[in-house]
């Protein structure tokens, strides 16, 4: 160990998380050039290649993930004894973050946040990004977002998943429906009426994946991109979506809508939060992580929503 550099560990857990040479040496301050040789200087001394280049950056071999778990901990616990002198004040300091989101995010879960930045961090502010689970973590581990939230369980070693809170999908309908009464609907109510579904790059498939298990596709009327748009469509038709029940409730507390039980269960939802290990973070980014999961890890009831007049 006498030849080892402790700052060769630090290089080879960047790349194990971001698997990139470039948000490596951004994050650490170095040139590119510098990470690379490090890179050769650690396959030199684990006589072991470590990273392979693949279409979605380096990817660890199996030498590689051995060697992770024991480093990465030794390097937070070193991380943790200096930390104090190393901290972040959102009282004082400024910080601007990146997140992604999706639109349901946007509607339901940055008005809370934003409330209570405004409280506790005054000077703190956010740049919110469309959600593409497809590239999220990519973006993440390239320093392009500091944080997302996402309900598809993403799971990769280069990302830290944070549970937040459990959704159910219930069905959702103008206030004034002709047809759909009561606060249940039944399937072959489901099969008779028109649909309203929801496709796009934020994640959730669930709606039309239920519609596909009970032969209903070809009752959809509207495929969007966007939950956003569902009151207002709603609103003005006899068409029916299936949404996520937190998101169904904001709509229906400032619309002409209602919700109403599916007739069957639906596999449950976990909405998390996705941010890189606590060791790659900066001061910032760990208090962001823990200020966004104390803020957004509780359910809350529509009532008890920040209005939504801006700031």
């Amino acid at each position: 160990m006498r030849s080892f550099d402790l700052n060769l560990a630090r290089v080879f857990v960047l790349l194990y998380e971001t698997g990139s040479v470039t948000a490596t040496a951004d994050t650490l301050h170095l040139t590119q050039p510098t990470v690379s040789y490090s890179l050769a200087k650690l396959r030199r001394h684990f006589g072991d290649e470590l990273f392979r280049r693949t279409g979605r950056g380096l990817t660890p071999t199996a030498g590689a993930r051995r060697l992770y778990e024991p480093l990465q901990r030794a390097l937070a616990e070193i991380d943790g004894a200096v930390r104090q002198s190393d901290a972040f004040d959102p009282e004082t300091m400024p910080g601007r973050f990146t997140l992604a989101l999706s639109d349901l995010g946007e509607a339901t879960l940055l008005p809370r946040l934003l409330a209570a930045a405004r409280v506790r961090a005054p000077r703190v502010s956010f740049t919110v990004r469309a959600l593409d689970v497809e590239e999220a973590e990519n973006q993440l581990g390239r320093g392009d977002l500091d944080a997302f939230v996402a309900t598809p369980v993403l799971t990769s070693h280069r990302t830290v998943r944070i549970p937040l809170f459990g959704e159910r999908y219930v069905a959702m309908v103008a206030a004034d429906h002709p047809r759909v009464r009561g606060d249940a609907v039944t399937l072959e109510q489901l099969a008779a009426e028109h649909h309203a579904t929801v496709y796009g790059p934020s994640g959730h498939v669930v709606p039309r994946e239920v519609l596909a298990t009970y032969g209903l596709l070809d009752r959809v009327a509207v495929d969007a991109t966007r939950f956003s748009m569902l009151p207002y469509l709603l609103e003005q038709t006899d068409l029916i979506a299936i949404v996520p029940e937190f998101v169904g409730e904001v709509f229906t507390a400032s619309r002409r809508l209602r919700l109403v039980r599916l007739p069957f269960e639906t596999e449950p939802i976990e909405v998390a939060l996705y941010a890189r290990h606590e060791s790659s973070r900066s001061p910032s980014q760990r208090w962001l992580v823990r200020f966004m999961a104390d803020v957004l890890g509780e359910r809350v009831s529509p009532a008890q929503l920040p209005p939504s007049t801006g700031r």
